[in-house]
């Protein structure tokens, strides 16, 4: 019994080591995941962390120093215009690159998101008057190329891509912003190229092709210009949220109302500069949407069903009125357009627009097979009618031949033909323009008679006189062989 109470105590007793064995294993478990984390949470810290890298007074002075903007700037804007707008005419997406690095577009645009991060009313007046110039000074440059250069009317797709912004440009610009100003404010230097690039991208083809609009086109003008203005305010507000994020110090007045005035002024400016972005950001996202569902429901339904002929698949519906308005070549029957109705349910973006289908009954599909048909039937027709006059053509040629040989031989006692001889002739004498031939009496001393040859022919205008004799006495000497004459005269007509 004792043996059997041993026995017991010491299974419970190992029963408890084991426990103690397994919590100790989570703690040690708790404790390695607890420093992992930590060491993952640290390397991310250095790794996307940049306030430590951060020089904020230069920065500030090389954001003050880019501003102004005028003398050699005002020329190399100029200058990066006028290549941009080449690139664009030509369709040479390189040629647009080159022209974005000598672009110094940045200074004024980070000097309107700067003031306003750091409420300097001041700066912010001079960089909006700086940009107002920026901006007219590159119109009327690329106003004038396009205006005036020979073939600068063509419309391009370097150029009609920059008339319909949609969310991709917003990126572009905000993410470009954000990187020219994390490079701006970090220590040490980075080439400036890197600046620039980031800011022309978004900037200069929208510019170059308002200018072409200007000059050609008002509607393009205006898609351009709202691509430049929404991606103006983007790169704006990514300089803003950087420098908030970096905690530059706002800039402080000895009145302070004057302080708290300037303050209330620039969040008004802040809230002005964001609203609208914040909202066509949102409106682009939901187009983008609307865009991408339509294009599929196309794709899915409409393009791969072979019943179904879609004209102007590229216009786009206007999404502000929800509906969809497709029109077909042929007769569509009501039950393809009740089964489309219950298929453009299925797309998320585009189940509540309303869609309305368009046919054309004179040009269904029948139609224009029998159509075709008919045509290639009246085509073999005209084939083989044409045949048969080709034939009747050739028999009437070859009647004419022969006649002539009859004729011929009637008019004269020699057996050669006059078409072989001057066929001959041509073929032996190739600069012969005219030849003709004839048997003539003669008389010298008005007794004894004689009968010549003469022979009438007249040359090509090139040929030189030393040739022409040359020539004369070889068609003289062969005129004598073929016709078996003693005497042949050549006579030039």
């Amino acid at each position: 019994m004792s043996d059997e109470n041993k026995f017991n105590f010491s299974e419970e007793e190992s029963k408890i080591n084991k426990e103690q064995a397994v919590e100790e294993s989570k703690e040690a478990v708790r404790k390695d995941a607890e420093g992992l984390w930590q060491s993952i949470k640290r390397f991310l810290n250095e790794l996307l962390d940049f306030r430590d890298d951060t020089d904020r007074d230069t920065t500030i002075e090389a954001i003050k120093n880019d501003i102004p903007f005028k003398g050699a700037t005002a020329w190399i804007l100029v200058c990066s215009i006028v290549v941009a707008s080449v690139g664009l005419n030509a369709d040479s997406t390189a040629v647009v690159i080159g022209a974005m690095l000598i672009s110094p577009l940045m200074g004024p645009i980070l000097g309107v998101g700067f003031s306003i991060a750091v409420n300097d009313i001041d700066t912010l007046k001079k960089s909006l008057i700086n940009l107002a110039t920026m901006i007219v000074l590159s119109l009327l440059t690329a106003y004038l190329f396009f205006k005036f250069f020979p073939t600068a009317d063509i419309m391009t797709n370097e150029l009609s891509g920059r008339t319909k912004p949609d969310v991709r440009d917003v990126l572009i610009a905000f993410f470009g912003g954000a990187a020219l100003i994390i490079a701006r404010t970090k220590k040490g230097t980075i080439a400036s190229v890197i600046f620039g690039v980031a800011i022309a991208t978004a900037l200069m083809p929208p510019l170059c092709t308002a200018g072409y609009g200007l000059a050609h086109d008002w509607g393009i003008f205006v898609g351009a210009m709202y691509l430049f203005t929404i991606n103006t305010i983007f790169i704006a507000l990514a300089t803003f949220i950087v420098l908030k994020v970096l905690r530059f110090p706002m800039l402080k007045y000895a009145n302070s109302k004057k302080r708290k005035r300037i303050a209330q002024l620039a969040s008004l400016v802040a809230v002005l500069v964001m609203a609208p972005a914040i909202w066509t950001f949102v409106n682009f996202i939901r187009q983008t949407g609307f865009e991408s569902d339509y294009k599929k429901f196309l794709k899915e339904e409409i393009t791969s069903n072979n019943e179904l002929w879609l004209q102007n698949q590229d216009r786009m519906p206007v999404w502000e009125d929800k509906e969809i308005t497709l029109y077909f070549n042929g007769e569509v029957s009501d039950q393809i357009i009740r089964n489309l109705e219950n298929k453009i349910k299925n797309y998320d973006k585009i189940k509540d627009f309303k869609l309305i289908i368009e046919g054309n009954e004179n040009r269904s599909f029948d139609k224009i097979v029998d159509a075709y048909d008919r045509a290639i039937d009246e085509l073999d027709e005209k084939k083989i009618i044409i045949k048969g006059l080709n034939e009747k053509i050739k028999s009437l040629e070859e009647s004419v031949t022969n006649l002539n040989k009859q004729i011929e031989s009637k008019n004269t006692q020699k057996a050669i033909s006059f078409t072989d001889l001057t066929r001959d002739a041509k073929v032996r004498f190739n600069d012969l323009e005219y030849f003709g031939y004839s048997e003539m009496l003669e008389s010298k001393d008005f007794i004894n008679i004689d009968t010549v040859t003469m022979a009438n022919v007249r040359w090509k205008v090139s040929l030189t006189d030393s040739l022409v004799v040359v020539q004369e006495k070889a068609l003289q000497e062969w005129l004598q062989k073929e016709l078996k004459a003693d005497t042949v005269v050549i006579r030039r007509n």
